[in-house]
């Protein structure tokens, strides 16, 4: 069996020797270095060339986000950021999402030891899933911080005008999805229908995320609050640890966001709110499957499908993961499958001529 090799690099001698031993006891992976900085850690992986590194923030010597920076445009390879559990450690993690980092895990502000001791499964999945992401060249230039100016992006959408309020994009994304959904986001036009978006993601993340994307997009993104009515124009994400469903109130689509079970082991779970969307939305909903690892979703976008919803998916070469794109096109719930850079566009037209296209014209 080939073993995943990994890197450690922390400037904690405590974090790198759990994360070390935590990925020592699995069959299937193995750690061949750690480093307590990112200068050691550079000489480390041109003499290693290991498959995942693992990726503190702060650091001596030399800032986590600059030398990802630097190794994304140089040498890209899988990251997986450990980072605080702070507005701080959220922010910076969303900085290094961007700049190409596959995913990144949460580490406590205090009880370290027995804190990623509990993490040690989701560590191992998160390197798992990195050892097989499809990791391209970055730039390292970072687009505008949240709270930007809003202004106008390199094209600028044209306005759908009198569009059904019926009409509403349900998006699901996981891995890699930070930067799909941003794609998505940032092409619509400020009258756009209501958006609702589950991106797996804990707790404390998803706040900063909404705050991020609200600064980018003329449309006003926000974190998603129990009983809120859906309106055009908006996007609700899903809160990190909470499900995130759609039911009506009236002619209105308002939003339920509750503490319950897992779905698919994800809170929120794609799952959850597309089967709402084909429950409650119908053929007045468009889905948009983007990158991420596993099923959760595939089954209830068929069921928006057969709802008469009309459903995008991420094709493979543009994903960072293709898990979720290819059980929903495995589930016959894909109408047309597509380049990320492709999507908004794709539904604006459709938007723009009132979702009467004729359903033959697919990319299956």
């Amino acid at each position: 069996m080939k073993k995943i090799r990994v890197i450690v690099v922390d400037d904690s001698a405590l974090v790198r020797s759990l994360l070390a031993e935590i990925i020592n006891r699995q069959r299937d992976m193995e750690c061949i270095g750690t480093a307590n900085d990112p200068l050691v850690a550079r000489e480390m992986i041109r003499e290693k060339n290991p498959d995942v590194i693992t990726l503190d923030v702060e650091m001596p010597r030399m800032d986590g986000l600059d030398f990802l920076g630097r190794l994304m445009r140089l040498r890209p390879m899988p990251v997986v950021m450990v980072s605080t559990l702070t507005e701080r450690g959220a922010e910076v993690t969303l900085r290094a999402l961007e700049l190409g980092a596959v995913d990144f895990v949460a580490k406590p502000r205090v009880g370290v030891a027995s804190g990623l001791a509990e993490l040690g499964g989701e560590i191992v999945d998160k390197i798992c899933v990195a050892a097989q992401a499809h990791v391209s060249r970055h730039s390292s230039q970072l687009p505008p911080a949240s709270g930007a100016v809003r202004g106008p992006a390199a094209h600028t959408p044209v306005a759908l005008g009198r569009v059904s309020t019926e009409k509403l994009i349900a998006v699901g994304a996981s891995t890699g999805g930070t930067e799909a959904i941003r794609e998505i986001l940032v092409q619509l036009p400020a009258d756009a229908p209501g958006v609702v978006i589950t991106q797996h993601m804990p707790p404390g993340f998803t706040t900063s995320f909404a705050a991020r994307l609200d600064g980018l997009c003329r449309i006003t993104v926000k974190e998603a609050v129990h009983g809120e009515r859906i309106l055009p124009g908006h996007a609700y994400i899903a809160p990190g640890g909470r499900q995130f469903r759609i039911d009506r109130s009236g002619a209105n689509y308002v939003a339920v966001v509750e503490d319950t079970e897992p779905v698919n082991r994800h809170k929120p779970s794609v799952e959850v709110l597309f089967r709402s969307i084909a429950a409650v939305v119908g053929r007045n909903a468009y889905g948009v499957m983007l990158t991420g690892m596993g099923a959760d979703g595939a089954r209830a976008m068929r069921e928006m499908k057969d709802a008469g919803s009309y459903n995008y998916v991420q094709d493979e070469a543009s994903c960072v993961v293709f898990g979720m794109p290819r059980e929903a096109i495995a589930q016959g719930a894909a109408d047309e499958v597509r380049p990320l850079i492709q999507i908004a566009p794709a539904l604006l037209a459709r938007l723009h001529g009132g979702g009467s296209a004729d359903r033959v014209h697919h990319r299956i």
